[in-house]
């Protein structure tokens, strides 16, 4: 059992940034491949990134790509979620997501072994 803890989320405005970062207190995160997602609102979860336990491989929704990056440091058991040129419709809580296979690739929520309870990210106008 993995549990997966969220932070950085908070509020800032447009056109800013914010780094969220995803541990696993007591466990490890280096052999899974781990997603971040979220969910509006009123709105149903949505993929945002993933990324393999190696780094070497990563995907985007389209709506993220240029802005949003994602990476890991698997010496600190953490995935992080930069969030540049944020825009209101960002607004979101954000959950990370892993699966415990390492080469798996994800690109929504099928396969996902574990989820964190998610931080808030509120962009203003």
């Amino acid at each position: 059992q993995v549990q997966l803890l969220e932070s950085g989320g908070g509020l800032v405005q447009a056109g800013g940034s914010l780094k969220l970062s995803c541990g696993a207190p007591g466990g490890t995160l280096s052999r899974y491949t781990v997603a971040w997602f979220r969910q509006a609102p009123g709105k149903e979860r949505e993929f945002v990134a993933s990324i393999r336990w190696d780094g070497g491989y990563t995907i985007y929704t389209d709506s993220v790509k240029g802005r949003f990056t994602i990476s890991r440091d698997n010496a600190k058991n953490t995935v992080y979620l930069q969030m540049n040129s944020l825009k209101p419709e960002d607004t979101a809580t954000y959950y990370c997501a892993a699966n415990s296979r390492p080469y798996a690739t994800m690109r929504g929520p099928n396969g996902v072994d574990y989820w964190g309870k998610g931080t808030l990210v509120t962009v203003s106008s």
